[in-house]
């Protein structure tokens, strides 16, 4: 059982984690300097040296938060109960839609955010994206083959290959989301998905 100074200290290390998320999805990672996450947090410099051995170590633990929050979320919509697959997938797409907008994202669109800006600046940053874009296109992989089982979809491809090129449809289509202030590339992005894995 953790002891109530564990707990505490999670606490605040979560604390950090959480504010960094947001303020980083909002402004990117070279534009945050850490005196804004320690004063929004509440949290003295040396309390987050503590925590972190330096910035690009808080980014990569962002990162790993990131994806171990969003991995679980993908899991619970890839297993709702009372769905075909086909429904499921698109519950994803529906989901994405209405949290990685160029509006306010409340941290939830930090891969697209990041992606590009910190894969050249950290190699243990790139890794830690890696790690997590795969898996999320194994889950979507192994969706796609369970509906195409089930038959509440179609597939004339390698669930693998659809579900990358899913992905990156949609990583795409968040860019020019953000660049056209305008959410018609997740409206072309939804009828594409809908054509290459025959859904109604």
């Amino acid at each position: 059982m953790n002891s109530p100074k564990k707990r505490e200290n999670s606490d605040v290390r979560q604390g950090i984690l959480d504010v960094g998320q947001r303020i980083m999805a909002a402004k990117g990672y070279s534009a945050v300097g850490l005196n804004e996450i320690l004063a929004e947090a509440g949290v003295p410099k040396g309390s987050f040296y503590h925590y972190f051995g330096s910035k690009d170590a808080f980014g990569e633990a962002i990162l790993e938060s990131y994806f171990h929050d969003y991995l679980s979320e993908l899991d619970q919509t890839l297993s709702q109960p009372g769905l075909d697959m086909g429904q499921r997938l698109l519950n994803y797409w529906r989901i994405w839609q209405d949290t990685q907008s160029f509006l306010d994202c409340q941290g939830k669109c930090l891969a697209v955010k990041l992606g590009v800006e910190v894969a050249d600046l950290s190699e243990a940053m790139r890794a830690v994206l890696k790690r997590g874009t795969s898996g999320i296109t194994s889950r979507l992989a192994r969706a796609i083959e369970a509906g195409a089982a089930e038959g509440s979809l179609k597939i004339n491809d390698d669930p693998d290959a659809i579900a990358q090129s899913l992905y990156q449809l949609w990583v795409g289509a968040s860019v020019m989301v953000k660049i056209s202030r305008s959410t018609e590339p997740f409206s072309t992005a939804m009828a594409t998905t809908r054509q290459i894995l025959r859904l109604p």
